[in-house]
């Protein structure tokens, strides 16, 4: 498969869910996506980080490169280790981060992720819960991915996905910048974690 890759299996979902359990209207807190975002109507959303407002300008909300954590994220200690971890073991810088629930019997729809943003950027689906497993489609390849698996995928071609199992299907959706691209987009001396990337390195 070209457009799919598992990276990882057998890690514990639990204490991410046992953290969007404790929080009280979770789900309910953050409903710009569906409002704003045609494909993504069906989803919910808790977002964990976002891009920064401030740096906008009179860019497209797509081309705009910086991000940072939500104020909410706060309430959720091990999703940040867990996305914290991930950038370090794949040399990336974090960027956009985002717990989502397709309820059963709704979807994604096809689209695909464009602008300057993306075009550098790899996706990421951890999967929290999903009792027969996620059903997505890039291009012309399907995976199902399961509980506990840590999946890259080509969200520059057209995606989608559909919740066909009975209960909500939740992952956490994240985006890494490469090594090799952040001094691209960001300059010499980016900060990776904890180490610094410089041109030519």
């Amino acid at each position: 498969m070209q457009f799919f890759r598992r990276i990882k299996a057998g890690i514990d979902p639990q204490p991410f869910l046992d953290e969007i359990a404790s929080n009280e209207g979770a789900w309910e807190a953050a409903t710009g996506r569906q409002a704003k975002i045609a494909v993504q109507r069906e989803a919910l959303a808790i977002p964990l980080r976002g891009l920064r407002k401030s740096a906008i300008g009179e860019r497209k909300r797509r081309d705009v490169h910086e991000s940072r954590w939500t104020t909410g994220s706060k309430l959720y200690p091990a999703a940040r280790r867990f996305l914290k971890d991930v950038a370090r073991e794949q040399g990336a810088l974090l960027s956009r981060a985002k717990i989502v629930c397709l309820r059963a019997g709704r979807r994604v729809y096809p689209h695909v992720d464009r602008g300057e943003y993306y075009a550098v950027r790899d996706r990421y689906h951890m999967v929290l819960r999903s009792a027969q497993g996620s059903w997505l489609k890039s291009g012309d390849e399907e995976v199902r991915m399961r509980e506990g698996e840590l999946w890259w995928f080509d969200n520059k071609q057209m995606h989608e996905a559909f919740n066909d199992g009975g209960q909500d299907r939740i992952h956490m959706i994240f985006d890494l910048l490469p090594r090799e691209r952040a001094v691209d987009v960001f300059g010499e001396n980016v900060k990776l974690g904890r180490y610094t990337v410089r041109a030519g390195a």
